[in-house]
């Protein structure tokens, strides 16, 4: 089994390590890379995984991924360049996989050794709980095989799907920022129960565990679906669950009209729309 290197131990970079660790893999068989002296110290303390500088660790790795902040992305993959272009003798081939935001494929081919494959990732945050969802997309040198690897790796923290790199903004906008999204609604839920006599703790342990059910409810349907080989891409089945709950006259139809009437469709349009301009804006592309 190629060995696998995590290039930055931030949040993403422990939660890959951590999943990583959790659905199976050997500590011999991971190796990591900080540059804060006391993060290292953590990881290596907390998980017995080694940790090494870059050159070393990507020298003894089939897979590097890149887990850094996007303003260390230049210094950072100079380095990895560098180690892989010393290590290009071995008999393992090495991929390369970006969880890094905003950095686009074709930014590590023009600095990589020629032709080595790169698969970018876009992971979100609940991947830090093993519940996340992953969109992969391969570079024009990634063979289907290490796609399908680099899925089974991100297996372990969530979800995962394949989309082309032209939607990751789309990606980073829906997915990405959608925790947000979801705290906010959490939020707003919980200070309505208040102002309509429910104790703080009351009202968030009903908001968290009807959005948790509700999401529940919402995969059951769809696993069954994939199940009988139906296309969920034509699925309606949060219209339909919506339906089931709502009774004509009911309160929850009072509840549903008022957000209709705040225009809440069209400030979630608005926010996925502002976000993943903002994504584009922030890219940093083989310039």
């Amino acid at each position: 089994m190629a060995r696998i290197a995590i290039i930055g131990g931030g949040s993403m970079g422990e939660a890959i390590l951590a999943g990583l660790l959790r659905s199976g893999r050997q500590v011999k068989d991971l190796v990591v890379s900080e540059r804060m002296p006391e993060r290292a110290r953590y990881l290596g303390e907390k998980y017995s995984v080694q940790v090494a500088a870059v050159a070393e660790a990507v020298e003894t790795a089939g897979f590097i991924v890149v887990a850094v902040k996007p303003a260390d992305a230049e210094s950072v993959v100079g380095e990895i360049a560098e180690a892989a272009a010393q290590a290009e003798s071995d008999t393992v081939e090495q991929v390369f996989v970006s969880v890094v935001a905003g950095v686009t494929i074709n930014f590590y081919e023009t600095r990589l050794p020629a032709g080595s494959p790169v698969i970018r990732v876009m992971p979100n945050t609940p991947a830090l709980v093993g519940a996340g969802v992953s969109a992969l997309s391969a570079g024009r040198f990634a063979t289907p095989e290490q796609l399908a690897d680099v899925s089974g790796l991100f297996r372990s923290v969530g979800d995962v799907l394949t989309v082309p790199e032209s939607q990751l903004d789309a990606v980073t906008a829906l997915s990405g920022s959608g925790p947000a999204y979801f705290f906010l609604f959490i939020e707003a839920l919980v200070d309505a129960g208040v102002a309509n006599g429910l104790s703080r703790a009351v009202a968030t342990d009903l908001a968290v565990q009807t959005m948790a059910g509700s999401a529940a409810m919402l995969l059951e349907r769809l696993d069954s679906q994939r199940a009988a080989g139906e296309d969920v891409a034509l699925d309606t089945s949060p219209s339909r669950l919506r339906a089931m709950v709502t009774s004509p006259g009911g309160t929850t139809a009072a509840g549903l009209r008022e957000l209709e009437r705040a225009g809440v469709r069209a400030a979630i349009a608005n926010a996925i729309d502002a976000a993943k301009t903002r994504s584009e804006q922030l890219g940093i592309t083989s310039e």
